[in-house]
C-alpha cells in the first residue's frame, strides 16, 4: 500500500475497492493528493485508473472504502453535490451554443446572473479571448479542449479531474497542450488529477505520478524519482525502457553492492537496491549506457560488460538506437546521442557496454522482467 503527503491532503482515498461482479477493478486503494498538486494516475488500459477517477467524480460508487475531500466524506454524495468537475476526452461541448454560452453554462445553471466578466476572464486564461461568439464546430480539437477546460474551471471546483483529456489530439498538438495545461494549473492553483496511459504526458505535467497496475498503485512519487529509481519491474518497463539483466549480489563495498553479472562484477548503490542479497535484476536505462570498441578499457570508475556484438542500428534523429547481443544471448538496448563525436558502430561490431555505477538499480528477480513492457506484450500476443 502506498500513502502520500499526510496532514493537509486535499483528497484522500482509504481502502477504496470497486468490484464489477466477480471482477475487482480497484483493490483496497490508499491514496492521498495534496492540495494544489498536479497529480497523474498513470497506467495501462484496464489498470483501474479511470474507475478510480469516476469514483472521485461520483459517477461510480465504491464497493468498499471512503473518499474524503478536505476532511469531508464524499463517498456517497451525488456528482452535482461534490466540489469536483471533470474534463473528458470527447470534450462534451454543446454544439448549438457558442463558446461564451458553453463556458457560462455551469454558472447559469447555478442561477448566477452576471456572468460576462467571469466568462471573459476564463476565456483569456485559456487564450481564447477572441472566440466567444464561435461555435464548437468552428474550432480545432485543441481549442475545443481549452473550452472544455474553461467550462470546468469557471465553477471553481476544489478538484479538477481530467480523463485522458489529450487522447484525441495529434502528437504535436498534444505536446503543446501539455505545456498549456501545466501553465493553467499553476495559475489557478486548483488540484488537478489527470488520468492517462501516456508516460511522457504524465511526466511532463505532473508534480506527482502514481503508477497503477491491476487495481493497485505500484509506486508513487516525483516523475524523476520514479524514472531513475523504479521500485518494481513493472514501473521500470512502463516508464520508458530498461535493460534488466539477472545477476547475484556477492559482496558489499561501503555504500555499494558488488553484483556478479555472468562472471563480470558491477557496482550498484545500496540506496538504489530494492533487494540487497541473492538473485536480482540489474537495471540501467538505455540512455545511460555508452558503447566502446571491444578493446577499449573504461577503467575502474565505470561498470563494464564486455563481449557484446551489435545486432541492429536504428537512426532516429537526435539519437541512434543500438541492440547489442551479450555472451549469455540477451539483447540489450543503448540510446546514444548523435553528437558526431565519433563514427557510429555497425552491425557485427564487437563492443563493450559501460555506465556509471550510480545509474544502476537493483530489483527483485522474483518479479517478471517483462512486466509493464507493452511492446513485448504486443509482440508475444501477436505470436501466440
Amino acid at each position: 500500500m502506498v500513502t502520500g503527503a499526510g496532514a493537509g491532503a486535499d483528497l484522500r482515498l482509504t481502502g477504496v475497492t470497486k468490484r464489477f461482479g466477480g471482477f475487482t477493478a480497484v483493490d483496497e486503494l490508499d491514496l492521498e493528493v495534496g492540495e494544489g498538486q498536479f497529480f497523474a494516475l498513470l497506467g495501462p488500459s484496464g489498470c483501474g485508473k479511470t474507475t478510480t477517477l469516476r469514483m472521485v467524480a461520483g459517477l461510480e460508487e465504491p464497493t468498499a472504502g471512503t473518499i474524503t475531500l478536505g476532511g469531508e466524506d464524499i463517498s456517497r454524495l451525488k456528482p452535482y453535490k461534490r466540489p469536483v468537475n471533470t474534463v473528458f476526452q470527447n470534450y462534451a461541448l454543446f454544439p448549438h451554443l457558442d463558446i461564451f454560452e458553453n463556458v457560462a453554462f455551469g454558472l447559469r445553471r447555478r442561477g448566477v446572473k452576471d456572468v460576462k466578466q467571469q466568462v471573459h476572464d476564463m476565456l483569456d486564461l485559456v487564450e481564447l479571448g477572441g472566440y466567444a461568439g464561435r461555435r464548437p464546430g468552428q474550432l480545432s480539437g485543441g481549442q475545443q479542449q481549452r473550452v472544455a477546460l474553461a467550462r470546468a474551471l469557471i465553477n471553481k471546483p476544489r478538484v479538477l479531474l481530467l480523463d485522458e483529456p489529450l487522447g484525441a489530439l495529434d502528437l504535436k498538438l498534444r505536446r503543446q497542450m501539455q505545456i498549456e495545461l501545466k501553465r493553467i494549473q499553476t495559475e489557478v492553483g486548483i488540484t488537478f488529477i489527470h488520468v492517462t496511459h501516456d508516460q511522457e504526458e504524465a511526466m511532463t505535467m505532473a508534480d506527482t505520478v502514481a503508477v497503477m497496475n491491476q487495481g493497485l498503485i505500484e509506486q508513487q512519487g516525483e516523475p524523476a524519482e520514479l524514472y531513475d529509481n523504479p521500485a518494481t519491474t513493472f514501473v521500470s518497463n512502463f516508464l520508458g525502457q530498461s535493460n534488466l539483466v539477472k545477476a547475484t549480489v556477492v559482496d558489499t563495498e561501503g555504500s555499494d553492492l558488488v553484483v556478479d553479472v555472468n562472471g563480470t562484477k558491477v557496482m550498484a548503490p545500496v540506496a538504489r537496491a530494492r533487494r540487497t542479497d541473492g538473485t536480482v535484476w540489474v537495471g540501467v536505462r538505455p540512455e545511460k549506457v555508452f558503447l566502446a570498441d571491444a578493446e577499449h578499457d573504461e577503467g575502474v570508475d565505470a561498470n563494464t560488460l564486455p563481449g557484446g556484438i551489435v545486432t541492429d542500428v536504428s537512426f532516429i534523429g537526435v539519437s541512434t538506437q543500438y541492440l547489442v547481443r551479450m555472451p549469455w544471448n540477451q539483447e540489450l538496448t543503448i540510446f546514444e546521442q548523435n553528437t558526431g563525436a565519433r563514427e557510429s558502430f555497425q552491425v557485427g561490431d564487437r563492443v563493450a557496454l559501460h555506465w556509471s555505477p550510480g545509474h544502476t538499480f537493483l530489483l527483485d528477480a522474483d518479479q517478471d522482467a517483462h512486466a509493464g513492457d507493452e511492446s513485448y506484450a504486443a509482440l508475444t500476443g501477436a505470436l501466440t
